[in-house]
């Protein structure tokens, strides 16, 4: 009924009313009664004076209830008709005293209470039915697809609101029917814009909505405007213009450059709110903020907003496997492993098949961890349900991949040939299982290398080419090594130089030196030094763009060490004989040089003493060299070529020695075949001798390890 919507005139529907009461309320309807047939019958005028008599409103409330009247049924042009004359104005004045005469009184100590100030009580009854009416009049505009008329009104009723109360309305106010009006208003404009298109008026009216009109937004009004902004500077498309915050602004406050960081920031505001109101959480809003932060590389700040969230909010596992995802992807591998065996322990969740892989991954990542990896990966298979292929191959590449990993740290050979055959097979079975997964394939591909089946590691990896996959730079290298396992190095340069014109300038280190040391293949060392020379003005380059205190991170398996770079130049010129130019590289790796590369830079200098002739000199650097580490395959390779040379068949048993510890290492070291059987051939024992020869010719050395180029599943 109408009269529901007087707070002055209300029926007693449980039967204990006063008589007199009862009397005046069966008039009133019967007049409410007569002005709705009169409605129903079309007479818009009649019916309003009847409204008018019964309730005694004005004009504009009355049209004000017939509108709202006919929007509840649908009718929204007829209550168009009713609306359109209201505007406003009408009330603007006695808002303007209202307000005042409420803050004045509150500052001498005298309070607004519902039902006390009549005259009050009257205005903010008339006003709320005004604006009401105001905002209907935009939504039945709205649904009459007359989207410009109805921005129009909106715009005209809050430019009026804005300039008649400045300074927002008085506080006890809050929960009156005006404040509620006017936060639906406030909420209305933007999305009609965007109902237009208009996304750059729409986030300038939401930015408005914060800025100017905060203080009539109720609670779920004000977190859905925050949310729907921040969904639309992230989403929209259209770059916003810089805001401006003008005379709220303060100096030195932070000001979003662009549209992802104010996004990211009204998020974090809302995030905020939602912590200090316990029992209330919207996930979406952590979603999207977690999209947001992950899309600019900002995971430490995700991790903080996941740390900063009340307890109860997600799940300990939830939490920790989230903050793990965070930790690793910053590279604090240590950090996110320790979350997930949190999360994995017997009174969490220890079945958690995505925790078990992250953590089987993670494992992968450190030769010391490997076994630990394994376990996680058959716990993840042994938990996963029949016929989910895309989890089981998840696991199982994962699985080859740390028992590759695994592999390269054993020291015994009937270990390491078990390892190898289960990775091989885990991989396979991955592969079969997910055909369509590239990163699968790359990965077989390279473990087929690694045991020197060249041919299927090249069919693998023009199988990831051949189905359009994004590989960088690493797929390119590994093309071009198979390439040249292969004696096919012209087409390996090749390959490496489409490589470079398709690759950003600042990732082009890995494959800048392996194109020198293909050059050097080809027999074009000058070609090599060019190469070397284009990566260490990258270096330069790279030094001066950065800021002082910042570090460059590369992607993983992207990074080229400068003293490598003078290591690989400093044998370029032994090779050319041009020995100052040698020694000159060599010191400036050696101002570079860190522990991990002093083995490296003692046999470069070996080297550069064993080319001048130098081979007593060359043997005590190859010695040095073992003596910081035993396994350097290269300085035993160096001494038993050396040693028997200079010291004649005394030295033969030594020299094999070093040899056959070397062969242990890498069974397919080339150059060790081939000088193992120069000293079958001083022995006199010839078929010793050819059998070494044999494998010499036999093994195809790359130029580099396969083991260098990083497993597709660490990308």
């Amino acid at each position: 009924m109408l009269c529901a919507c007087s707070t002055h005139f209300r029926s007693d529907e449980g039967g204990g009313a006063v008589a007199p009461h009862q009397n005046v309320a069966r008039v009133l309807s019967a007049k409410l009664r007569d002005g709705e047939l009169k409605l129903l019958q079309g007479s818009i005028r009649e019916a309003e004076a009847s409204l008018r008599d019964a309730l005694s409103l004005n004009k504009e409330e009355a049209q004000a209830l017939l509108g709202r009247l006919e929007y509840d049924r649908g009718n929204y042009e007829k209550a168009l008709e009713n609306l359109e004359e209201i505007q406003a104005n009408t009330f603007i004045p006695s808002l303007r005293f209202f307000v005042a005469d409420t803050k004045a009184g509150k500052k001498k100590g005298r309070h607004f209470k519902d039902g006390k100030d009549d005259v009050l009580d009257s205005f903010l009854h008339g006003a709320s039915l005004l604006l009401e009416a105001l905002y209907l009049k935009v939504k039945c505009l709205q649904e009459l697809g007359r989207h410009s008329d109805a921005v129009r009104e909106c715009k005209l009723m809050l430019d009026s609101m804005e300039s008649a109360i400045p300074a927002g309305l008085p506080e006890e106010w809050g929960k009156t029917k005006v404040a509620d009006m006017l936060s639906n208003s406030v909420r209305l404009l933007p999305e009609i814009l965007l109902e237009m298109g208009r996304v750059s008026d729409a986030m300038f009216a939401y930015r408005r909505s914060l800025l100017r009109f905060s203080w009539c937004l109720s609670a779920p009004d004000l977190v859905h405007v925050m949310k729907s902004f921040a969904i639309l500077l992230l989403y929209g498309g259209v770059e916003a213009p810089r805001a401006s915050l003008g005379p709220s602004h303060v100096e030195g406050a932070f000001t979003p450059k662009d549209n992802t960081e104010e996004g990211i920031l009204l998020l974090m505001i809302l995030l905020r709110i939602m912590n200090k109101k316990q029992g209330y959480f919207d996930s979406s809003v952590f979603e999207h903020l977690s999209f947001a932060l992950s899309t600019c590389g900002q995971l430490q700040i995700l991790a903080h907003q996941y740390e900063a969230l009340l307890p109860g909010t997600l799940s300990r596992p939830e939490r920790w496997y989230s903050l793990a995802l965070c930790y690793a992807g910053v590279g604090e591998n240590t950090t996110a492993l320790e979350l997930l065996r949190k999360s994995l322990a017997q009174t969490e969740k220890p079945k958690d098949v995505l925790s078990l892989l992250l953590a089987a991954k993670l494992c992968a990542c450190k030769t010391d961890l490997c076994s630990e990896g394994v376990q996680y990966t058959r716990r993840a298979l042994s938990h996963l349900q029949r016929g989910n292929s895309g989890y089981r191959a998840r696991a199982l590449h994962v699985q080859g991949v740390a028992l590759r990993s695994q592999r390269q740290g054993s020291l015994l050979d009937v270990l390491e040939t078990k390892l190898q055959n289960e990775a091989l097979e885990s991989l396979q079975e991955a592969a079969s299982l997910d055909k369509g997964d590239t990163s699968i394939i790359f990965d077989l591909g390279l473990e087929y290398a690694e045991q020197m089946r060249i041919s299927s590691g090249l069919n693998c990896v023009k199988y990831c080419f051949d189905r359009g996959w994004g590989a960088g730079v690493h797929g390119w290298r590994f093309l071009a090594l198979v390439l040249c396992a292969q004696e096919k190095h012209a087409e390996a340069d090749a390959v490496l130089k489409s490589a470079l014109e398709d690759t950003d300038v600042w990732e082009q280190g890995p494959l800048l030196r392996t194109r020198a040391k293909v050059q050097l293949a080809l027999g074009k060392p000058l070609l090599a030094v060019q190469s070397y020379q284009l990566l260490l003005a990258l270096f330069q380059v790279e030094q001066k763009e950065l800021e002082p205190g910042v570090m460059v991170k590369a992607k993983v398996g992207q990074r080229v060490e400068e003293v490598e770079v003078w290591h690989d130049l400093a044998q370029v010129y032994t090779q050319l004989k041009q020995w100052g130019d040698a020694e000159t590289c060599l010191e400036k790796a050696r101002v570079l040089e860190s522990y991990s590369a002093a083995t490296w830079h003692i046999t470069v200098i070996g080297m550069l003493r064993e080319e001048q002739g130098q081979l007593e000199e060359a043997i005590v650097c190859y010695q040095n060299a073992l003596a910081v580490d035993t396994s350097w395959v290269n300085s035993k390779v160096k001494l038993g070529a050396l040693l028997w040379q200079v010291n004649g068949a005394s030295a033969i048993p030594m020299s094999k020695t070093y040899l056959a510890n070397a062969l242990e290492d890498e069974p397919h070291h080339q150059e060790a075949w081939y000088h193992m059987g120069m000293l079958h051939k001083a022995e006199g024992r010839r078929l010793e001798a050819a059998a070494s020869f044999q494998a010499a010719l036999e093994q195809s050395s790359p130029l580099e390890k396969f083991t260098s180029i990083t497993p597709a599943l660490f990308w």
